[in-house]
């Protein structure tokens, strides 16, 4: 498999994290790509010889799709050649650019063609139609960094500004001080970041933790657990197992036993 990040160019960047390449062309090859909570909701093109379908949930995708908050764990399962295009979106995209409830799509996903009133189905043409991942990025660039320009006095910049301050300190920003900073009473704060994330702060702060601890596990950055446990703010390694499971359905243990599994 293939794989690569983009940073998205600088009309994207206020929308977009990161774009993420996947290719793979064995006519043979049967892929499960696992996705966990990382925060950020994101829009999927993917062209596939025998379709894309998600699991648990058995439902068959179609060419261009939004997904909301992934809580729990779930698989992208394809058969022989594949190409996805992930647009890691930031959370408050969802609510105040495309209209959508961003708690209706926790753990589910969209079709992105039934918004209609953004001429999705024009999108897919261009992106089928399109010779290289290259071209096909720069469709999608223009049509998102369009779509949003035109929306964007629509943006909650208070919640976008905490839910920065909650990227940029790795969830460990308490709460009660990001709202002193905001200047936005606390019932207001919860409600309008719901709003906006389709979590609460304090949960979305968790999975920022998470998922940067699950970085540091995968990539062996630190020896010992407890010293993940600690750098990311968890109360002790029980706190840590426990949300660590909450999110890939392992502990930390038995995740690195599946990982590190030599392919059958």
């Amino acid at each position: 498999m293939n794989f690569k990040t983009i940073t998205p160019d600088e009309t994207l960047s206020l929308f977009a994290k990161t774009i993420l390449v996947f290719e793979k062309d064995d006519a043979n090859a049967s892929t499960v790509l696992p996705f966990f909570a990382d925060g950020y909701p994101g829009i999927i093109y993917q062209q596939t010889q025998n379709g894309l379908s998600v699991s648990p949930h058995n439902k068959r995708m179609p060419a261009l799709f939004l997904y909301g908050q992934t809580i729990q764990p779930v698989e992208l399962l394809m058969d022989g050649p594949y190409k996805l295009i992930i647009i890691q979106l930031y959370p408050f995209v969802l609510k105040s650019l495309l209209g959508i409830n961003p708690k209706d799509l926790n753990d589910d996903c969209f079709d992105l063609t039934l918004l209609t009133q953004f001429k999705t189905s024009d999108v897919v043409l261009q992106l089928k139609n399109a010779k290289d991942i290259n071209k096909q990025i720069e469709i999608i660039t223009l049509f998102l960094s369009t779509t949003f320009q035109r929306k964007k006095e629509s943006i909650d910049y208070k919640i976008r500004q905490a839910i920065h301050f909650i990227i940029t300190h790795h969830g460990k920003l308490p709460i009660k001080e990001i709202r002193k900073k905001l200047n936005v009473p606390e019932r207001t704060f919860e409600r309008r970041f719901i709003a906006q994330a389709g979590l609460s702060p304090k949960q979305f702060s968790k999975i920022i933790r998470f998922k940067l601890s699950l970085n540091q596990l995968t990539e062996k950055e630190y020896g010992k657990l407890t010293d993940i446990v600690f750098e990311n703010g968890f109360a002790d390694q029980s706190h840590f197992i426990r949300t660590f499971k909450n999110y890939t359905g392992n502990t930390p243990r038995k995740f690195l036993q599946r990982l590190n599994k030599p392919s059958q």
